[in-house]
Parts: structure tokens; C-alpha cells; sequence
């Protein structure tokens, strides 16, 4: 049977290195619920997760359309910011060669610049917005049928001649999580990936003015139920052994009785797993951390981001820089390890700010926590970046914000070089910096350079190349840097 619709997960983490390629492989969560969706409403999903490309230069256009090239005529592609240049660089071949399939983009990526992409690039038809599990059923239906995008909630699509974008009325939010169906694993060799991430909430309260991920949600939080959630993981372990969870949602720690709450549950069920989780500094008192690290919590990452109360509160993050010693302070004598990420280059950052924030970051560091800087991201649908309109941002091939790197770079130091026959994506950012602000900086001269010096001397970016394996950067991208042991496997060894 012919598939309804080909769903591609287009998100990567590809770092490229001049002796080496880093690639982790992380379950595509998001593509595998609305599959499921798909699949118990009796439609013929073709998944497809790029990440297990085995081509040698997996960013060539020409091999985008060979992986694409038996896909259905309903195309839908999941993508993030940091690859989105590549992607409509990449799909505008894939639509030269096959006029007659319908392009769909979902995923963050497209985030609050649907307009301009629509406006520009014709070979996208629509770009979908909100929770796509209220979205897909329609669509699959009425491209079947003939009835196109009109009457589809959460999608943007370009109207007939003298209509421009349209944008449908949204549907409602998913309020009950445990209403939605568990992602479609039986699609995926779970054994293959690295990373097991669960979703326990969607949603964060809080205003951080940098922050790109809320604004999707509306900054209105919803929670799954302990039960619901360990069900899943139970599902999972018992489908591929996993026995180490990410909890990869920022709102994980909502209350501290929810978060205790929880861990009874876990400790109850019998699962015997270890787990990682976000935590938030206001929200992390002591006995909530005792009772997390009981229970097989072997990781809390905390947003800190600055050192400096002006900073935090000119942010919005709600707490101060003298909790956020209290909380780390506390947090490295019970977890295995704590992470606390920073952002650097704010526009009203001054030097005497920053030096706060290294200040703590060092202090921190001697405590034994991982320090993880990150340069500051002017995503589309962030608040940082809309204060900023007007005010020219500037572009430079050497150095891009760490949740930007696209795996065409070669990163050798805190800079990165351009391979030349990757310099097209870069010219095609730098053509559209409203579309792609992201890769853009606030003031280089000023802002950027001197606070990277400073970093590089006190050894949280490396200077030279041999000093990569030796330096963490943020998040995802940080090289090399080895994982938090097991409590399972300490105790192994000790018996």
C-alpha cells in the first residue's frame, strides 16, 4: 500500500572536527508521536530519520533528493533552527525535481518567520505551528481527498493568487498529555540511538526574555501523570533495556511536591533506572534534590545564565545570583553531577556583569559542577531579539552561538572555518538575516570578542585545537565530554 505520507525527522547533531565527525543519535520524539497518531487513525505513515544517513557528505542537496526520492506525494519534514538554512536550501532541489509533491516544515524551526519563508521560497507549501498532534489526521485527510490546507488547524500556507499567507484559526491545546498515545517506537531500532529522552510537560510560566522555547507553548504549562510517565518508561525498558532517562523538558521541576510526588512513584514502581532532569533554580529546595538523588536522579542541569543580578533580572529568570550559589552549592554533594549553563553576550551585558558571571562560573567549577557557556541566540520568536528590531545585528562565518553550529563548519577552536563547498549555506543566511537571526551577533567589536577572550583565558572555550578534548561548551554540542558514572555501576564495581 502506497504511504499517505512521508514524515522526515531532519534534526541532526553533527559536529565536524579536522580529524573527526561527532554524531549522537537521539530519538526523534516529536516525529514519532505524530507517526503514532497517524498510524491509529489508519493512515500509512513512511517514517524516515535522517540522522541514519550513511551518506559521506550527508548535507549535499543531491542526497537529500536520493533519500527522499520514493517518498509519498504528502512530504512533511521536521526541522530545528540550526539546520533550517540547509533544509530549504535542500528541499528547493527536491522540489525542482518532483513539482507535483506537496512540501511541508514542522518542528521549531520555522518558528514566527512562517511569513517571510512562505513569501520567498516557493517550493514550501505550508509551514506547520502549535501541537502537531491536533494538526496531522486533518491534513493527511485533506490532501487525500483533494481539499487542501483550508480547513486545517495550526498550519500557514500561501493562498491562491492575491490571497498571500494564510494563517488557520489554531486548534485548541492538548490540556490532557496522557491523552496522547506513546511515540510509535515500534518504527525505530531503539538500540541504535544514544540518548532516551522522555517529555513529561509541556509548557514553561516563566518570561525568560531569551529563552525560544516557551514562546511556543504560550508560556502555559501542562503535565503529564507520574503513571503515565512511567509507563513509558517502563515500556522502554523493557523494549531495549534502557536504564539511564533524560527528562528533557524545562518545566520537569514545576513544584517541589510534584517532583517528590514523582519519585515516590518511581521508587514504588520497582523500575530500578537512573535518570537526568532540568531543574530550576527558585523551584530546587534541599529536601526535593535529597529525595531526587534517592531515587536514581544521577544529574541536575540548571539554567543559571548569569552572575550577575542585573542581568537576571533584566532576563526575567526570577531568582538571584546568591540562590543560584545556594542551590549548586547543595546540588554537588548529592547528584553525581550538576550543569549549570550560562549565556553570554547579552546586549546590555557590561563587562563588570560578565565578570560576575565568570566570577561564578569559576566558583562553581571548583565545587565540582560542569560549566556549560553558551553565546546568546537571537531565535525569531524570542523576546531579546523583537527589543532588538532595527538595531543591525552582524554576521561572521568564524563563530556562531553553540545551539547554531550546523555540522558544515570544521571547529578547530572557538572559531570555526568554513568548508568551501558548504559556503553557499552561508551566503543564503547571511542573504536573510530576518528569516535566520539566530546565526547573527550583537555587536562583535564591543560585546562578543572581548568576552570571548576572557573565556578562552580562564579555559571554558579552547584557544587551540589541542585544547578541544579538554574544554566543555554547551549543551548538546559539547565535545567529548564523558557521562555522569551510573549509581548502578558504582555500585557494581564495589561489590
Amino acid at each position: 500500500m502506497a504511504a499517505d505520507i512521508t514524515l522526515v525527522n531532519l534534526n541532526m547533531l553533527y559536529v565536524r572536527y579536522y580529524d573527526s565527525v561527532e554524531k549522537e543519535l537521539h530519538v526523534p520524539l516529536g516525529t514519532l508521536y505524530l507517526t503514532r497518531i497517524l498510524e491509529d487513525a489508519g493512515y500509512e505513515v513512511d517514517f524516515r530519520d535522517y540522522q541514519l544517513n550513511t551518506y559521506d557528505d550527508p548535507f549535499d542537496a543531491e542526497n537529500i533528493c536520493d533519500y527522499l526520492a520514493d517518498s509519498a506525494d504528502l512530504v512533511g519534514v521536521s526541522v530545528m533552527a540550526n539546520l533550517l538554512p540547509f533544509s530549504l536550501v535542500a528541499l528547493r532541489t527536491f522540489k525542482e525535481r518532483n513539482p507535483e509533491k506537496t512540501v511541508v516544515l514542522g518542528g521549531v524551526g520555522p518558528k514566527s518567520v512562517e511569513h517571510p519563508i512562505l513569501e520567498r521560497f516557493p517550493w514550501i507549501d505550508a509551514i506547520a505551528y502549535g501541537e502537531g498532534e491536533r494538526m496531522i489526521v486533518p491534513l493527511v485527510e485533506h490532501h487525500r481527498t483533494g481539499r487542501g490546507f483550508a480547513e486545517v488547524p495550526n498550519m500557514i500556507w500561501r493562498g491562491e493568487a492575491g490571497q498571500g499567507v494564510v494563517v488557520n484559526p489554531p486548534a485548541d491545546r492538548v490540556e490532557d498529555l496522557d491523552s496522547i498515545p506513546f511515540p510509535a517506537w515500534h518504527r525505530i531500532d531503539l538500540a541504535r540511538y544514544e540518548g532516551y529522552g522522555v517529555m513529561t510537560s509541556r509548557g514553561c510560566p516563566y518570561l525568560c526574555t531569551f529563552c525560544s522555547v516557551a514562546p511556543i507553548w504560550g508560556h502555559t504549562a501542562h503535565h503529564r501523570s507520574n503513571a503515565n510517565i512511567l509507563a513509558e518508561m517502563s515500556e522502554l525498558k523493557q523494549r531495549a533495556g534502557v536504564d539511564l532517562f533524560l527528562f528533557q523538558d524545562e518545566f520537569f521541576v514545576c513544584t517541589p511536591g510534584q517532583v517528590v510526588s514523582f519519585c515516590d512513584d518511581l521508587e514504588r514502581s520497582g523500575l530500578g533506572v537512573d535518570w537526568k532532569a532540568f531543574g530550576r533554580v527558585n523551584l530546587s529546595e534541599p529536601k526535593m534534590m535529597e529525595r531526587m538523588a534517592g531515587t536514581g536522579c544521577l544529574e541536575l542541569r540548571f539554567g543559571i545564565e548569569s552572575g550577575s543580578d542585573n542581568v537576571l533580572a533584566q532576563t526575567r529568570k526570577g531568582f538571584s545570583a546568591e540562590q543560584a550559589v545556594a542551590v549548586v552549592s547543595e546540588g554537588v554533594h548529592l547528584f553525581d553531577r550538576v550543569d549549570a549553563f550560562y549565556v553570554w553576550g547579552f546586549p546590555y551585558e557590561t563587562m563588570d556583569d560578565f565578570h560576575q558571571s565568570v566570577f561564578q562560573m569559576i566558583s562553581f567549577r571548583m565545587m565540582g559542577a560542569r560549566i556549560l557557556p553558551s553565546l546568546l541566540c537571537f531565535l525569531p520568536q524570542t523576546e531579546i531579539y523583537r527589543e532588538l528590531k532595527g538595531h543591525p545585528l552582524e554576521f561572521c562565518r568564524e563563530l556562531f552561538p553553540e545551539y547554531m553550529l550546523t555540522g558544515h563548519e570544521i571547529c578547530r577552536s572557538a572559531r570555526v572555518q568554513i568548508d568551501t563547498k558548504h559556503s553557499s549555506i552561508f551566503d543564503f543566511i547571511e542573504q536573510h538575516p530576518d528569516i535566520f537571526p539566530g546565526f547573527f551577533h550583537y555587536d562583535l567589536a564591543g560585546n562578543v570578542w572581548p568576552k570571548l577572550k576572557v573565556l578562552q583565558e580562564m579555559g571554558f572555550y579552547p584557544a587551540d585545537a589541542e585544547d578541544v578534548e579538554l574544554t566543555d561548551s554547551c549543551g548538546a554540542h559539547s565535545p567529548r565530554v564523558a557521562q555522569a558514572t551510573s549509581a548502578k555501576a558504582q555500585l557494581t564495581a564495589a561489590r
